[in-house]
């Protein structure tokens, strides 16, 4: 393992990547209000179809995540990062060129098709190359620096984003995703020569699962992909992995139901428009690079992974509650200000989660989390 310092090409991939895909996401709102509900601030189709999109990806997700995760076993994961960052060019692209309502389709259906072919998988891939890379004692650093390195594009896409027109924002993401995946393949060593890895997720000897077993290396192990039978049977092996799936689970589908509505709730209420979402996720933004790559790991040594991810989540069920509430337009950047605690949350499961089991086995997490 080479530590830290072998993690440099990752992060400027996820920062180029990330600063491509964020710099979309204010003007996307306006983008889909005036190609579905023109001249309208309130539209239903919008939320709906939102919606089918998020269910779709996580339909396909139980399939690919998996699946990419096994493939990247056996031939690397720079080899299987090459498709989410390849699916995520396309949407982009057809934007780009136009934003009439027969493209808005056209990139709809694109867009629900990459994700659901692995367009999501990069973060997954992400954290396993961390910890192929990365020793067990500094794992916890280096979760927190690869999200801050993510927060740190989501600040520099929004920031862009205000300043930039529409046209130009999807030109300008088109752009950088084609140059954080012409880069990842040149630069970005694979984490274990020869693209064979020492433990695959899903090994081809089947062993038993013993339920009185509480080490926390019980878990099972497939000769397939993972039926539901095969994951009762890892969360009976090992507590702690059942506790951080529910966990996660959990506070993946509050923040994804949030996220799906919550520009359109604010656009709905207080009329906001695409320089008023750039403020609030740049606010956002900022407060989570700063707490992931400056606070965390100066915490996580003294307060330990448990309690910041117990802050975390307090954080979060406020933040939700007072969103659904907000009476006047300044309040949802006083949430957003607020909200710095909230980023611990995915770090620290993840840290939990690797300390307990084998580190390829993030795949069969996120893949439980989806199934659920």
């Amino acid at each position: 393992m080479e530590g830290l310092g072998g993690l440099g090409h990752l992060f400027v991939t996820m920062f180029v990547s990330g600063f491509g895909g964020v710099i979309v996401l204010p003007a996307i709102t306006d983008v889909t209000m005036a190609a579905l509900c023109p001249g309208q601030d309130q539209c239903s189709l919008a939320i709906y179809l939102s919606g089918f999109q998020q269910a779709m990806a996580g339909v396909g997700s139980v399939v690919m995540t998996p699946l990419i995760g096994n493939l990247s076993d056996r031939y690397g994961r720079k080899a299987l990062l090459t498709l989410p960052l390849t699916v995520s060019v396309i949407p982009q692209v057809i934007l780009a060129y136009s934003r009439d309502t027969q493209f808005f389709y056209a990139y709809y259906v694109v867009k629900t098709l990459a994700a659901m072919a692995g367009e999501g998988s990069f973060h997954c891939l992400a954290l396993a190359y961390v910890a192929d890379k990365v020793p067990d004692g500094k794992r916890t650093s280096a979760f927190g620096i690869l999200a801050g390195v993510g927060s740190a594009s989501f600040v520099g896409g929004t920031l862009a984003a205000r300043f930039l027109s529409t046209a130009l924002t999807f030109q300008v993401a088109s752009v950088l995703s084609m140059v954080a995946l012409v880069y990842m393949r040149i630069f970005l060593k694979d984490s274990v020569p020869g693209g064979a890895l020492r433990q695959p997720l899903l090994k081809e000897v089947e062993e038993p699962c013993d339920e009185d077993d509480s080490s926390p290396r019980a878990t099972g192990t497939f000769k397939k992909l993972p039926s539901l039978g095969d994951l009762i049977c890892l969360l009976r092996c090992s507590p702690t992995f059942s506790q951080a799936a529910m966990v996660s689970f959990f506070n993946s589908l509050a923040d994804g139901g949030l996220m799906a509505v919550l520009l359109y709730y604010l656009k709905a209420r207080f009329q906001f428009n695409k320089n008023q979402f750039a403020d609030l996720l740049m606010i956002t933004g900022i407060g989570a690079t700063l707490a992931q790559l400056f606070f965390m790991p100066i915490l996580v040594p003294v307060i330990g992974e448990e309690k910041l991810l117990s802050t975390g989540l307090l954080i979060s069920c406020i933040n939700v509650f007072v969103y659904s509430i907000a009476w006047t337009a300044w309040v949802p950047y006083a949430l957003a200000g607020c909200s710095v605690f909230a980023v611990f949350v995915r770090p620290s499961v993840s840290f939990l989660l690797v300390s307990v089991t084998p580190s390829t086995e993030l795949f069969l997490f996120y893949y439980f989390e989806i199934l659920l």
